[in-house]
């Protein structure tokens, strides 16, 4: 390893040690094993056709979703926690904005989990790839 590459990397490590102390909540992507619980939604009609947050147009037949701080590009599996159903997403978009959720999944993912009648569903997150936006 180059000497400047020894002391970006002792840098980094005094940051990290210097933010855990002071308490800081770490970025989601700083983790490399991502796993988050909570309430799953879903959404549709209204928003086909729309821009997403990152730019493309949303489409309620595609395996995306929307999640609050994971970057655009990153592929997670999501599991509904009442069936044991699986569905593996790509964030495309930002959301949700109602308490207590974390994930709004589109039409065709929310069908696979079997979770289009109940609309909310607890669910678990695993970040399986991580996006580059």
């Amino acid at each position: 390893m180059s000497r400047k590459a020894k002391k970006q990397s002792a840098a980094v490590a005094v940051l990290f040690v210097f933010l855990a102390g002071q308490g800081c909540r770490f970025l989601p992507w700083s983790a490399p094993d991502y796993v988050e619980e909570g309430i799953a939604c879903w959404y549709g009609d209204p928003y086909h056709g729309r821009r997403t947050a990152s730019g493309e147009r949303f489409n309620k037949g595609k395996l995306t979703a929307a999640h609050r701080t994971l970057p655009f590009g990153t592929i997670a599996v999501v599991r509904n926690l009442r069936n044991g159903k699986t569905v593996k997403v790509r964030i495309n978009d930002r959301g949700p904005f109602i308490g207590g959720r974390i994930i709004d999944l589109s039409q065709k993912a929310a069908r696979k989990l079997g979770m289009i009648d109940e609309g909310l569903v607890p669910c678990r997150i695993e970040v399986v790839k991580w996006g580059t936006q």
